[in-house]
C-alpha cells in the first residue's frame, strides 16, 4: 500500500453540483439570444443561439424518447464535429442516458467492438460511409435496435428496418413534444451529478479500448477548473475540430461552453480546418501537437520557396523571436524597454504576418495536450508572439489536471495542478498519482481494470515523472514504453521521437532498444512536405515507397538525425535507422483512433526491419 500525504482540496463552485442538460436548460433561460455556436450551411456561416440550441435538444430528446431510450441505456454517435452531434449528446444525457463516442475513423471491426461493449442501443450516424460500417456487423451486435442517419445522401435504396434519418427523429420528437410541455424539464430534474454523463474509450494502444465512465460531476469539475485558470468567459471564441469523441474536444465544444458561454464555430472537415480558423480567427485555439507541427511546417515549406531576402529576414527574426520568449518567460511576461522596441519592430517584419496567415491573430489562450510537444514547437509558438501552455492530463482524470499558469512556463514540463486536483509521485516507480473530483468513475464492465488503475484513492495514470524545484510536474514517459537497454540503461523513447518529429520532414519517428545494446528508429517521412522538397531538387519519384527509397531522402533524414544526436546523451542516440516504406495507418491497427502509435503492432508488422538494425 502507498502511504502518501495528502493536501486539502481547495472547493469547487457550485456548478460542480449541475449537470450539463441543466446548465443547457439554465443558458438558454438566461441568454437566449446570444450565440451558443456557428456552422456552415451552403458556404455561409450560420448562427445558432442557446434558445435554439435548446429547442433543437428538446426535439431530438423527445424523438429518442420514441425510439425507447430510457434513463442508463447508451447512445453512440459516430460522426465528425456538428451541430447534429452536440444535440444527440445532450438530449441523451437529459433523458439520463449515457452518450458513447466513435471515431469517424473507425474501422467497422472498431465500431463492433465499441457497440458490443457498451451495450449501445442507438447508433446516431453521420453519412452513408459511417452507415456502411455499422451494416456490416449490425447482425453482430444484438442490442443495437435503430440507427440514426443525419446525412442520408446515397441511402435512398437502403431499406433495413433499423434505419430511420435525423430529421424523421427531429420530426416525431417535435409531435411529441407538443402533446407533452414540460416533461422535458421534469426528466432534466431527475439527472444526478452523479450519473454517468458519457463513456470514452481509450486509445487502445496495447489492447482493446477501454471505456472510461465519466459523471457530470467529473466533466464539469474538470471545466470549471480550466475556466478559472485561464479566464474563459461568454466573449471567448473557439473551432471546434478534433474529434469529439476525445476528452479534449468535448471538454471545450460541450462542457466548458456549457459552463461559461464560449462560442464555438464548427470546422466543415478536417481538410479545411486551417481555412475555418483563418475565417473565424477565434480567441481560443486548442491543438495536439501534430496539428501544431503541420502548422509550423507549413510555414517552412513557403519560407524555402521564397525569395532569399525574405528567407534572410524570417531567419533574422526567428532568431531573435526565440531569444525575446526565453526572456519574457523568465521575467514573468515583460519584456525591458529594448526589447520591447525590438518586438515591435519584428512585429512589422515578420510575427504579425505569420500570425495572421496561421489565423491566430486574435489568439489569447492557447494550449497544447493530449501528447508531449517538443520544446522547440512550444518555443517556435512562443518566438512569434503566441503564449502557449502545455495542458496534461487523461480522460480518466476529466480531462486536464495541470496546465502553465500564466508566464510560469517551462517548455519542458505540464506546469502545476489545476485547482481541484492533487498530484503526487510512487516513490518506487515514479509514477504520476492524481485525486480530484474529476477522476472518473471507472471502466465500463471492466471491474479489475478499474480496481487496478484507482487504489488507495489515487488514480494510477500510468505515466512516469519528477516535480521540479519551482513545482512543475514533468512527464519523463509511459512507464510501460521505457526502454532497457542490454546495457541496463534506462531510456524514454517519448522524448527522442518528440525532438526527430519537430523536423518538417519527418512525421512518425518510433524508437527501437529494448534489450538492445544500442537505440535504433522506425523514421517515417512527411509525405507532402519531403515531396515538395524532392520537387525543387528535380529528384523524380511515384509513391510514398518510392519516395522514402531515394538515397537523397536517406541522406536528408540523416542530416536531421546527427543533429537531433547532438542533444542527446550517449545513450540517447539513435545509432541506425530505416526509413518506413509506408504510412502508418488507422485501418491497418497501426495507428489508434487518436493518431497514437500501436507499438506492439509495430513490432509485429516491421519486425524484419527492425532485426536488421541490429545486424
Amino acid at each position: 500500500m502507498i502511504t502518501l500525504t495528502r493536501r486539502t482540496l481547495p472547493p469547487l463552485g457550485a456548478t460542480t453540483a449541475a449537470t450539463l442538460p441543466g446548465l443547457l436548460l439554465t443558458r438558454a433561460t438566461t441568454h437566449p439570444d446570444r450565440a451558443a455556436f456557428r456552422h456552415k450551411d451552403l458556404g455561409i456561416w450560420q448562427t445558432v443561439t442557446w434558445a435554439q440550441y435548446v429547442d433543437a435538444v428538446r426535439a431530438v430528446a423527445y424523438g429518442l424518447r420514441q425510439l425507447g431510450i430510457e434513463r442508463g441505456d447508451r447512445v453512440a454517435i459516430h460522426s465528425e464535429n456538428r451541430p447534429e452531434w452536440v444535440y444527440a449528446d445532450l438530449a441523451t444525457e437529459a433523458l439520463g442516458g449515457v452518450v458513447v463516442g466513435v471515431y469517424p475513423t473507425n474501422p467497422s471491426a472498431e465500431v463492433r467492438y465499441m457497440l458490443q461493449d457498451s451495450g449501445a442501443t442507438v447508433l446516431v450516424a453521420e453519412d452513408q460511409e459511417q452507415v456502411d460500417k455499422v451494416l456490416a456487423v449490425i447482425d453482430e451486435c444484438p442490442d443495437l435496435r435503430h440507427v440514426v442517419v443525419i446525412d442520408p445522401k446515397g441511402l435512398r435504396r437502403y431499406d433495413h428496418p433499423a434505419l430511420i434519418t435525423f430529421d424523421e427523429l427531429v420530426s416525431r420528437g417535435r409531435t411529441a413534444a407538443a402533446s407533452e410541455p414540460g416533461w422535458l424539464e421534469t426528466r432534466v430534474a431527475e439527472v444526478s451529478p452523479d450519473d454517468i454523463s458519457c463513456i470514452v474509450y481509450t486509445s487502445g494502444t496495447t489492447g482493446p479500448p477501454k471505456g472510461a465512465m465519466l459523471t457530470h460531476r467529473n466533466c464539469l469539475a474538470g471545466a470549471e477548473a480550466f475556466v478559472g485558470a485561464m479566464g474563459i468567459d461568454s466573449t471567448t471564441t473557439a473551432v471546434s475540430y478534433l474529434p469529439l469523441c476525445h476528452i479534449a474536444e468535448r471538454m471545450w465544444t460541450i462542457f466548458i461552453s456549457l459552463l461559461s458561454g464560449v462560442t464555438i464555430s464548427f470546422a466543415e472537415s478536417v481538410d479545411t480546418v486551417q481555412q475555418n480558423i483563418h475565417e473565424i480567427a477565434p480567441t481560443f485555439f486548442g491543438a495536439v501537437p501534430r496539428i501544431a507541427e503541420k502548422m509550423q511546417a507549413s510555414v517552412e515549406i513557403r519560407v524555402q520557396d521564397a525569395a532569399w531576402i525574405k528567407r534572410k529576414n524570417y531567419a533574422i527574426w526567428m532568431r531573435i523571436g526565440r531569444r525575446l520568449a526565453g526572456e519574457r518567460i523568465e521575467n514573468g511576461g515583460t519584456l525591458a524597454l529594448r526589447s520591447r522596441l525590438l518586438y515591435r519592430l519584428g512585429n512589422v517584419m515578420l510575427y504579425r504576418a505569420m500570425r495572421e496567415r496561421l489565423g491566430l491573430r486574435n489568439v489569447t489562450h492557447c494550449i497544447f495536450g493530449a501528447a508531449p510537444p517538443a520544446p522547440e514547437l512550444l518555443e517556435y509558438f512562443h518566438a512569434i508572439g503566441i503564449r502557449v501552455v502545455q495542458v496534461y492530463g487523461q480522460t480518466e482524470c476529466g480531462g486536464g489536471s495541470h496546465m502553465h499558469h500564466g508566464w510560469d512556463i517551462a517548455y519542458d514540463t505540464v506546469g502545476t495542478e489545476l485547482p481541484g486536483y492533487e498530484c503526487a509521485i510512487e516513490p518506487e516507480t515514479g509514477e504520476v498519482l492524481l485525486s480530484g473530483k474529476g477522476v472518473f468513475a471507472g471502466y465500463w464492465r471492466k471491474p479489475e481494470a478499474t480496481a487496478s488503475t484507482v487504489r488507495d484513492e489515487w488514480l494510477h495514470t500510468g505515466d512516469q515523472g519528477t516535480i521540479t524545484d519551482r513545482g512543475h510536474l514533468k512527464i519523463v514517459g509511459r512507464l510501460k514504453d521505457i526502454i532497457i537497454t542490454s546495457g541496463g540503461k534506462n531510456v524514454s523513447p517519448d522524448y527522442i521521437e518528440n525532438e526527430l518529429k519537430f523536423s518538417p520532414y519527418v512525421r512518425e519517428a518510433i524508437v527501437i532498444g529494448d534489450g538492445r545494446k544500442y537505440l535504433s528508429a522506425l523514421i517515417g517521412i512527411e509525405y507532402d512536405t519531403v515531396g515538395h522538397w524532392a520537387e525543387q531538387r528535380g529528384i523524380p519519384y511515384t509513391t510514398y515507397r518510392d519516395l522514402s527509397a531515394r538515397p537523397e531522402i536517406r541522406e536528408l533524414v540523416d542530416d536531421w538525425v546527427l543533429e537531433v544526436n547532438k542533444s542527446l546523451s550517449q545513450v540517447e542516440q539513435i545509432k541506425r535507422f530505416t526509413l518506413l516504406t509506408k504510412e502508418l495507418d488507422h485501418e491497418d491497427a497501426e495507428l489508434t483512433a487518436t493518431q497514437k502509435v500501436r507499438r506492439s503492432a509495430i513490432a509485429d508488422k516491421f519486425g524484419e526491419l527492425i532485426e536488421e538494425l541490429y545486424r
